[in-house]
């Protein structure tokens, strides 16, 4: 029973030591989140941050702490953005694509090295656009030019600190250690939200509230459904002799997952429509034609119906393409090939390509369909309750982080379990 393995959880010495380990390391994160850089004011900061979407969405990811221009304000973004940068620069070159996918573990760790180390530069030049931008928007003030230096040298050494932080975790077995700092990052808001519940309560907005947590609950569970529903494509292998022995004649299943993109379509649809409205957001009150066509740009994609149209438009558009580039139906087919194993009903080579496309457009429709029901749910249930709060109980990236982040953590948890049980017989 589910109990047993919780009771079992916390009576396994190991098992327990590393919970108490992350819990530690969350503390630590969450302290460093609310250190201030040293000389920039923070005077305006929060208003600004309340009244940008682009940067309300970072400092939800990173827990509040670019909002307190806190020491590791960028969170792990710049780690992210190198992973992402090398993993699409192995498409550009061949040398890469080998050490990602064909030299085993120490390609991957010389991979990951060179994230790492691509981390440092974007740390600084993140940081940099961001103190720039801040200081022409007004909204720190008195930024001499040692002060940019010393904060710009505080946020490489924040972010490489929270890497560092991420990797701890990880070594540790229960949970990719990057993930779940974003993970904490945004349930830390979690206790504002209930404390902003109490404060401003209303009892006649009870039946808004009940029907908040049972929609809640009911996109939560279709979240679960999308995350880890796949179409299982079934693969048999011929039989081969070699000497005495026989090799292969098994079957099995090629998964291909409903929502093979995970959360990068949403990231991608809102960066581009969040990018125009915020550039009109820094022209409105120019002078000339300039000023006009800003305040009409950002009127328009202020319209909640123009923003959620399009934003359901760009993510199912975001799916279809980032899954393009990470998804090869002809590489796919070519290595069945070379390991003996067919589609039955299929032949190799180029059907079996075409088979895998067919399938794939008919599968993405459905993940592409519900990602973008998934990034317009907040703005629809907010509309329909009222409620503001508790934002990533109903869908959009958070929800999406969150769940994925769960059931990864779950995974690696149960196989330390298994392992363990194994060793007491």
């Amino acid at each position: 029973m589910w109990y047993e393995k919780i009771l079992f959880l916390f009576k396994n010495k190991d098992i327990r030591k590393k919970f108490i380990f992350v819990i530690f390391l969350f503390v630590v994160f969450r302290i460093a989140a609310n250190v201030p850089i040293p000389g920039i004011g923070l005077e305006n900061l929060r208003k600004f941050f309340d009244q940008n979407q682009v940067f309300g969405l970072l400092n939800i990811f990173s827990g509040g702490a670019l909002s307190n221009f806190s020491i590791v304000l960028m969170g792990v973004g710049p780690y992210i953005t190198a992973t992402i940068i090398l993993q699409l620069l192995t498409m550009i070159f061949p040398a890469l694509e080998r050490m990602y996918k064909e030299e085993g573990e120490a390609g991957r760790h010389k991979f990951n090295q060179y994230g790492r180390l691509l981390t440092i530069p974007l740390a600084g030049f993140e940081g940099f656009g961001m103190l720039t931008l801040f200081e022409r928007q007004g909204v720190i003030t008195g930024l001499t030019p040692a002060i940019m230096l010393s904060a710009i040298i505080t946020i490489m050494a924040g972010a490489m600190f929270l890497m560092w932080l991420g990797e701890l975790i990880s070594e540790q077995g229960i949970g990719n250690g990057i993930s779940l700092l974003i993970f904490a990052g945004i349930i830390a808001s979690l206790p504002i939200n209930i404390f902003q519940t109490f404060a401003t309560w209303d009892p006649s907005q009870i039946p808004s509230y009940i029907l908040f947590f049972v929609l809640s609950v009911v996109i939560i569970a279709g979240v679960v459904l999308i995350t880890e529903a796949r179409r299982n494509i079934p693969v048999s292998y011929a039989k081969r002799v070699r000497g005495n022995k026989v090799y292969g004649g098994q079957s099995t299943y090629l998964p291909l997952n409903v929502n093979p993109a995970g959360v990068i379509p949403i990231i991608f649809a809102l960066s581009m429509l969040l990018f125009p409205g915020m550039i009109a957001g820094f022209l409105t009150g120019a002078p000339g034609f300039v000023g006009v066509a800003a305040t009409n740009v950002s009127a328009f994609f202020n319209n909640p119906w123009v923003y959620g149209v399009l934003y359901f438009i760009l993510v199912i558009a975001f799916t279809y393409f980032y899954t393009a580039v990470t998804f090869d139906p002809k590489k796919i087919a070519e290595n069945l090939q070379k390991m003996g194993g067919f589609i039955p009903g299929v032949r190799p080579g180029e059907s079996t390509t075409k088979f895998l496309k067919h399938i794939l457009n008919r599968v993405l429709f459905l993940g592409a369909t519900s990602l973008g029901l998934i990034a317009v749910l907040p703005n629809m249930v907010a509309g329909a309750t009222g409620i503001t709060g508790f934002t990533f109980l109903i869908g959009g990236t958070s929800l999406l982080i969150i769940v994925s982040v769960v059931l990864d953590t779950l995974r690696q948890i149960n196989a330390q379990l298994q392992m363990r049980e194994y060793d007491t017989f």
